[in-house]
């Protein structure tokens, strides 16, 4: 890469880690290519984004977009995307499924938090599901009130 393609390449990183709400670094060494397009793939499915990325790159490009405090050692991964929630599932998922794959650190909202921040967000529900719970608990009195007065006209039928 020429100087201006890195300078292109490092705004281009500013801007979307700057946009973003979580990003999650991890180790990808000795994972196979098919792996790597796994997690691609995952991370495309829950609007997320995946990057390989060199270290003093990633570095200046977290520092433009105010994010401090992420440790950049040996092979990096940069896992970034808008829902906190559903990056730090995409990190865990792959974590989980793929053992050459580790998280490191993370940031959310734009100031670094531990590794258990990231796993801990990573089993919350997501949005869809917390809709779904919501949506489940208002429905439920008007549920109850239709098995009600079903019961009662069976109980009316059974008198006459």
């Amino acid at each position: 890469m020429t100087r201006a393609e890195k300078e292109q390449f490092v705004s281009e990183l500013t801007t979307a880690f700057s946009e973003s709400n979580a990003v999650v670094v991890c180790d990808y060494k000795g994972m196979t290519c098919h792996e790597l397009e796994s997690v691609r793939h995952l991370a495309a499915d829950n609007d997320a984004h995946v990057r390989v990325v060199k270290n003093s790159l990633a570095q200046l490009a977290l520092k433009s977009a105010g994010i401090e405090g992420l440790e950049l050692k040996d092979t990096n991964l940069v896992v970034w995307g808008e829902d906190q929630i559903s990056t730090c599932k995409v990190a865990d998922k792959a974590a989980t499924e793929f053992k050459n794959f580790e998280m490191k650190s993370g940031a959310l909202e734009g100031s670094a938090v531990e590794l258990a921040t990231i796993i801990a967000m990573a089993k919350l529900p997501s949005r869809d599901e917390l809709i779904g719970m919501l949506l489940n608990v208002w429905q439920a009195p008007v549920r109850n009130f239709t098995i009600g007065l079903d019961a009662l006209a069976k109980k009316k039928e059974e008198e006459a």
